[in-house]
């Protein structure tokens, strides 16, 4: 068996699964939800098998036997699955019987499982998952109000967090190295196109040279607002962009593939904040898809290459990826301490903060990210601007950086490296 690195959403897990009676394992292909989820399995039934597929098509409660819990693995292989372990929940199955793993959410016309089957969210490892790294500040200890003592060093450099953005955070693909790992990223955004869409769609897409045109346009916007126009505008590349609804099609699916994860814009209730734009920002499910998406590579990205002429950003586009990479962290960490994470922006964008998480409270950590191992005052006026607004429901205010060290600044702004931020 291949060595299994502890994952944060092991602990959900645990702890879900102990108490629900069916739960669903959602997340894009490849981010090891059966790997983690069958460790807490006794039965596992894998539905993107022919054999297994056939029976559960044929009569889909007959996978449903067998010791609890039971993985059903791939169930959107065999959709009929999932109404019959909601009708199983509904005849009363005890605590922790059922198991779905899906790299596509439930359509539309199929029922929610409201009520019946419950959706825990898995992404891509983590910086400290990947790593194996011993954190210093954890983010549930400041979303707390603990007002923690912010220290510990850190090792990773920026060719390190270089690296780790091109080798990507899933399982499969980071444990190989060189032109192998190349390879399996390009024939993940291959599968995606040619396999995947018509599994989602119903159909072939009649122009996959114009989907991945798309898919590099949206890559190049990482971390970025902008408009959905200007996407579509930009997978031009001298031909006709793709029509307005079939670039709609292409969003929606990768949406319910998880291969597009953005993050929704912060509208905060209970505030006088009011001029905020809830338009989101726009973030591939791992930064080394759109590595990949626009033919880069650590070096190119060290000498400031990257990016789409058309989208332009206002720093390297190594910084918009790391913004995605911590995103990525910053948002497993939330989903673990039961709190989301947004962006914030100001309708004329006179003040953006990178991330904003909620608690269930409404208790407030925000978050800028900079690739710079040093924070100046300029970068941290947003933050105290946020300060000013709010007052006590920011809990804490913090940097990111690339950095040696973690420490508060004498105005009580936290500056924390990557790599030292952990749940």
């Amino acid at each position: 068996m291949d060595h299994y690195y502890p994952r944060v959403v092991d602990r959900e897990l645990d702890e879900l699964v102990a108490q629900l009676p069916a739960l669903a394992v959602e997340g894009a292909k490849g981010v090891g939800k059966t790997a983690t989820a069958s460790r807490r399995a006794k039965t596992i039934v894998r539905l993107d098998e022919p054999g297994q597929q056939e029976i559960a098509r044929a009569d889909p409660k007959r996978v449903l036997e067998g010791a609890g819990p039971v993985l059903l693995d791939e169930w959107q292989r065999a959709p009929g699955v999932w109404d019959a372990v909601r009708r199983a929940v509904d005849d009363g199955s005890p605590p922790g019987p059922f198991l779905l793993t899906g790299s596509a959410a439930p359509d539309e016309d199929r029922h929610s499982g409201a009520g019946r089957i419950d959706l825990l969210r898995m992404r891509p490892m983590t910086l400290p998952e990947r790593l194996q790294l011993k954190t210093s500040v954890s983010l549930a200890a400041l979303l707390a109000g603990e007002s923690p003592e912010i220290d510990g060093k850190s090792d990773v450099d920026l060719a390190l967090y270089t690296e780790e953005i091109v080798a990507s955070g899933f399982p499969g693909i980071r444990a190989m190295s060189g032109r192998a790992r190349r390879t399996r990223l390009d024939g993940y955004i291959a599968r995606i196109i040619d396999r995947d869409f018509k599994d989602e769609l119903g159909r072939a897409v009649r122009r996959p040279d114009l989907l991945r045109r798309w898919m590099a346009a949206y890559a190049a916007a990482t971390a970025t607002t902008t408009s959905f126009e200007k996407i579509r505008g930009a997978a031009s590349q001298n031909e006709s962009p793709p029509a307005t609804e079939t670039a709609i099609a292409y969003r929606d699916a990768l949406l319910r593939l998880f291969v597009l994860d953005p993050v929704d814009g912060w509208i905060p209730t209970g505030s006088h904040l009011r001029r905020l734009t809830q338009g989101v920002k726009h973030h591939l499910v791992d930064p080394a898809l759109a590595v990949a998406l626009l033919g880069l590579n650590e070096s190119k990205l060290l000498r400031g290459e990257g990016g789409l002429k058309r989208i332009p950003h206002h720093a390297p586009f190594l910084g918009a990826l790391f913004e995605s990479l911590a995103t990525l962290s910053v948002r497993v960490f939330a989903q673990a301490a039961e709190a989301r994470t947004y962006h914030l922006r100001t309708r004329n964008g006179d003040h953006e903060i990178d991330l904003i998480v909620e608690g269930r409270g409404g208790e407030i950590v925000a978050f800028e990210v900079k690739l710079a191992a040093t924070v100046e005052d300029e970068d941290v006026k947003h933050l105290l601007w946020l300060r000013d607004q709010i007052g006590d429901q920011l809990q804490e205010a913090v940097v990111l950086t690339t950095g040696p060290h973690a420490y508060r600044r004498k105005d009580g702004v936290c500056v924390v490296p990557l790599a030292l931020l952990g749940a």
